[in-house]
Formats: structure tokens, C-alpha cells, sequence
């Protein structure tokens, strides 16, 4: 069958703030289509539909701004559990 899932993650260097980079991938059968990644601070297609998604969504400064902040929020709040 069809399968679209969304995977959150973070790439640590080190504890500090700067040295940590969210992504959020975005995936249908198995393909990366679009992300977000922090250290871009904008999101990116992969595919035709991907790149829509990526013109579109970058539009929304709330949504932006937002995921910038998972950087704080999500990985660095998580970083005593890893």
C-alpha cells in the first residue's frame, strides 16, 4: 500500500545550541520528499511535489519561525534523555 510518515530528528556535535541541527523529513513510499532542516532555516523539496510543498510552506513565516524554535523546543530539551 501508499504510506506517508513524517520523522523528526536531531544531529548533535556537541550540547550547545549552535551545534545541534533539527530535521523534519517528510516521506511517501519510502522517498524523502520534502524537509525541514534548521541549518537551512527554510524547508526543501526532493521531488516535483516536494518542491511545491517546500515554495508553499516557506510562505508561512509563522510555520518557519516555529520550526526554527524545535531546535530549542525538541532537541536540546531532549538532550539529558539521550
Amino acid at each position: 500500500g501508499f504510506e506517508m510518515y513524517m520523522m523528526d530528528r536531531c544531529n548533535f556535535n556537541s550540547t550547545e545550541l549552535q551545534d545541534i541541527e533539527f530535521i523534519r523529513s517528510y516521506y511517501f513510499r519510502k522517498v524523502e520528499f520534502t524537509r525541514f532542516d534548521s541549518d537551512v532555516g527554510k524547508y526543501v523539496g526532493y521531488t516535483e511535489y516536494g518542491v511545491r510543498n517546500a515554495e508553499e510552506w516557506n510562505k508561512d513565516q509563522g510555520d518557519l519561525a516555529a520550526m526554527k524554535a524545535q531546535k530549542e523546543t525538541y532537541c536540546q530539551h531532549n538532550i539529558g534523555v539521550y
